[in-house]
């Protein structure tokens, strides 16, 4: 794989990767480079089929504190629709990814960066994280998609408080309005976080890729016309290898060994 200047790739057993976003000194701050990197490295980790789980996180004291309001203060109007849509490029490949996507937040998550979280599948957060969309205090909106990802995950009204406020959440008051699973301590927040999706890559590839084809499709539709999708996809597992081994497996009471296909 291509290396990334700021941008580590660990690749885990288990088919999982751990992307870190490594510019500590900024703060892991997303700028036009950062967006790009991380946009191209989610598009080469979509052409690997033995990919079963991806893990997002930051170097240092933080997740991602920001977009870099250095970069950001001279901008024109054309120049920051552009650099929206790089942002909204970035956080739609991440979400787009066939396999679960899990963001380890570090530290800071604030702006952009809680925006990058809220585009992955699940999030966890350090016992020291903050979350927030503060982008109201400098003038503007959150850009990344936070004003429609963040009522999608919490609800809207929780969503409009912390957007029209810019308040900041510690992490277990993240995790009581339902933005976050877990907090962890800072030392074991990867293991964790590896083990879940060591648990996520354990079982039927196949039928996994399928399930967050399903609901995340499915989460935009009126109930009915979402278990329409539903219907096709479980028929559609039915003629695969995974199915059959998975079936076979639980009757033999051992374990599956999945082939992915």
């Amino acid at each position: 794989m291509t290396d990334f200047e700021h941008i580590e790739i660990e690749e885990k057993p288990d088919g999982i990767a751990v992307l870190t976003i490594n510019r500590p000194d900024q703060l892991n701050a997303l700028d036009a480079d950062v967006l790009s990197q991380l946009c191209a490295v989610t598009q080469q980790l979509g052409e690997d089929q033995d990919l079963r789980a991806v893990i997002l996180t930051g170097a240092g004291r933080a997740f991602v504190a920001g977009a870099d309001i250095a970069a950001m203060k001279d901008m024109s109007d054309d120049e920051a629709a552009a650099f929206g849509r790089q942002g909204h490029q970035t956080m739609n490949a991440i979400e787009d990814l066939a396999v679960p996507t899990i963001a380890a937040v570090n530290g800071f998550a604030l702006g952009g960066g809680l925006e990058l979280a809220l585009s992955c599948d699940l999030i966890y957060l350090s016992e020291r994280a903050r979350v927030g969309l503060p982008e109201v205090g400098l003038g503007i909106i959150p850009g990344f998609g936070g004003t429609q990802r963040l009522g999608r995950r919490i609800g809207w009204q929780q969503a409009r408080r912390l957007v029209f406020t810019g308040d900041t959440l510690s992490a277990d008051e993240a995790q009581q309005i339902g933005l976050a699973i877990d907090v962890f301590s800072g030392e074991d927040l990867i293991d964790e976080v590896v083990e879940v999706a060591s648990t996520i890559a354990q079982q039927g590839p196949v039928a996994v890729r399928q399930a967050k084809k399903v609901m995340s499709q499915g989460a935009h539709l009126p109930v009915r016309e979402a278990n329409e999708l539903e219907i096709d996809a479980f028929a559609e597992l039915w003629n695969t290898n995974d199915r059959f081994e998975g079936m076979e497996a639980f009757l033999e009471k051992r374990s599956p060994d999945f082939a992915g296909k």
